[in-house]
Formats: C-alpha cells, structure tokens, sequence
C-alpha cells in the first residue's frame, strides 16, 4: 500500500533501525526511537502525550509526522474456555480475525498475515473467501498491540501474551515483505521481546520463502501438511502442485540444518473423517518424517458451514496418534478450543461480511 508524502507514518509500521532514521532525519538524537519502542510496546501507550521522558516540543513534532493507529473492534466472542475472537477493521472496510487462547502456562496469539487467502486449502474457512489483499506490517503488529492492550497486560511487567503464532487468516510466507519485517518488531529488546521459539510461522509450503525467513529471522516453524502423499495433499493442499511432499520436505531439512536439537518443525495435520485419518495414512507420515527433528500436531477438524468434510471420529485420532508414537514420532493431538463460538478460522468474519452485505445496521459485539 502507497503513502502519501503528507501522510502520517503509523509507527506499527517502523522497526528501530526505520524508526532511528526517521528521528535522525528530524535532528534528533536515534535513542529516541527506542524510548518511544519501549513506550508503545512495553507500556502499550498510544498518546504521545504520556510519553513523559520525551520533551513537549519533540512531542508536538511526532503528532505532525506519526500516528499510532490501531485496528477497530467490530466484533468479539469469548468462549467459556476462555478463548476470544476478535474481528478487527483495516483500513478500506476490510475484516480480520485475531484470536487468544489462554493456557495454563502459555497465552497464545494467533495472528492474520492477509485479508482472505490464495491457497484455496479445500477445509479452510477462510480460503472460501478467496484472497483480497496483503496486510501491512503495522496492521500485523498493531494486531499483538491491540491484544495485550484489550487483555489488560503488557510486555513489561506482565505478559499475558507469551507466544504468537501465524495461523489466522492468511499465508504468512506469501507476503513476506509485510511479515519479515513485523516479526523484527516481535523479537526486538525495545519491541515486544519475544524469543524467536515464541514466535511460530505456519506455511502451507511455499519452498523459496522457506529459505528465506530461515536467513532472516529463523522462527518457529509449522507446516500444514495435512496429507502424507501427493495424491492426496494436491487435494487438499493445492500449492502441492507447485511444490510437492518432496521438495517440501528438503526444505525443511534445510530449515533445520545446523540447529540444537531442542529445535523441531510442528507438522500441522487436520484429521478429516474418512479422508486423510487411515491407518495407512499414519504409516506413510511416520516413514515421512523418519529421521528427521519433528512433531506432529493433529487438529481435529473445525466444521463450517458447507465444508464438505467431518471431524475424525476421536478412536480414529487415538488409532493415528498410536501409530505414530509407535514409530518415535513425537505426536499431540490439539485440545479442541472456542468449539462453542465460530472455532474455524475465518468463520467469524465470514458472518461479519455477510452482515454488512445484507446492509443491517450496525454489528454489535458478542459476548458468550
């Protein structure tokens, strides 16, 4: 997205070197740049008005060239487990998704990379909608902001947001130009101060970016694997077309070349009744990822509306995740979260949309 030049830049958008630039260009000294980080970030500030370390003089300026503009809540629900949904408004009228899921020792942020998706995953939500555009890198991280802001903490003093994962709306790897640089923000001291093992990239396999973000910012990874052979995974992961289980998996052995052996890539796996749950299935995964430092997770799949696919019975879940372990696969199954609010990503702002496509006044904010 273009800026105008009299266009205030939203600091969402700026990491600390960008940031030091722009105050060097004022004639100011770039420790600037991390007070105001530490301000935004650590103390979830959005008025320049309380950033009492910073002279009023050089706070007048920043009002003249910065914002610090955040998305809009259009709607909420709140699981009786704890897990909240937020749909969030961009700029342009589009919609997003952001959820927390609080755990018992972990607060996990699953964040949207993009408006809609491209994939055109086969039991995805959210590839229904098709993709309309990419996110910014100040729309991705003002998603963390607007979090830890509405969850009353911060990430300072408390961190009720420990983790971030890229698993909402979107594929993180398709617009990298945005998320390389929002995941700078995350891991940076004066940003949110996350480690690279809290921060988790979810792909459907796009190889090249693969390399890539294992050049520039060396995160957690996921891959949504969902099938164990070609055959299968063209149908449902089209992108496999492209770049098939093999070549995938090369480039997950590259991603891990080199690495402690704490460090592992989490196949993601969605179980579907009757499709990708045989126990031939898990045979074939198993000699897959043979050798190789990786976890399985498997995702008990989240119905919506004209899917076209169930949720694996849970003996078939148990059956596929007794084979793995049998063969030294480190195996989870996802605890079902959110399953009575709209748990499949994209859901809810599907509705949303088709709200405000049916023209009805105002979209009020659900709490359950």
């Amino acid at each position: 997205m273009t800026q105008s030049a009299n266009t205030p830049q939203n600091l969402f958008g700026l990491d600390r070197e960008q940031l030091r630039a722009c105050f060097a260009e004022m004639g100011e000294k770039p420790f600037r740049a991390d007070q105001i980080m530490q301000w935004i970030y650590r103390r979830t500030a959005d008025d320049f008005d309380l950033m009492t370390n910073i002279s009023k003089d050089l706070r007048t300026k920043m009002k003249e060239r910065f914002v610090i503009k955040h998305p809009e809540l259009v709607a909420e629900q709140v699981s009786q487990d704890g897990t909240r949904k937020w749909v969030l408004r961009l700029d342009g009228g589009n919609a997003i998704e952001t959820v927390f899921i609080p755990e018992d020792d972990r607060g996990t942020l699953c964040i949207s990379s993009q408006v809609g998706c491209a994939m055109d995953c086969s039991f995805c939500s959210t590839a229904q909608q098709g993709l309309n555009r990419n996110m910014t890198t100040a729309e991705i991280v003002a998603q963390v902001w607007f979090a830890a802001k509405t969850l009353g903490g911060d990430f300072q003093n408390e961190r009720v947001i420990s983790n971030v994962v890229f698993m909402g709306m979107g594929e993180p790897l398709a617009n990298t130009a945005a998320v390389l640089p929002a995941i700078h923000i995350m891991l940076d001291d004066f940003g949110f101060g996350l480690s690279k093992r809290r921060v988790t990239v979810s792909t459907s396999g796009l190889v090249p970016y693969i390399d890539r973000l294992r050049a520039d910012c060396d995160t957690a990874l996921a891959v949504s694997l969902h099938a164990p052979n070609d055959e299968l995974r063209d149908k449902l992961v089209p992108i496999n077309k492209k770049y098939p289980i093999a070549e995938l998996m090369d480039a997950c052995r590259r991603y891990l070349e080199g690495k402690d052996r704490k460090t592992h890539i989490v196949f993601e796996y969605v179980m579907l009744d009757g499709v990708n749950d045989h126990p031939e299935h898990a045979r074939q995964l198993a000699k897959l990822l043979a050798g190789m430092a990786a976890k399985v997770n498997l995702i008990p799949f989240n119905p919506f509306p004209e899917a076209g696919y169930k949720r694996s019975k849970p003996e078939a879940i148990k059956r596929f995740s007794d084979i793995l372990r049998e063969k030294k696969i480190v195996t989870t199954t996802r605890k079902t979260r959110g399953d009575d609010i709209d748990a499949a990503c994209g859901q809810l702002v599907g509705k949303v949309q088709s709200r405000q496509k049916n023209r009805l006044s105002g979209i009020p904010v659900v709490t359950q």
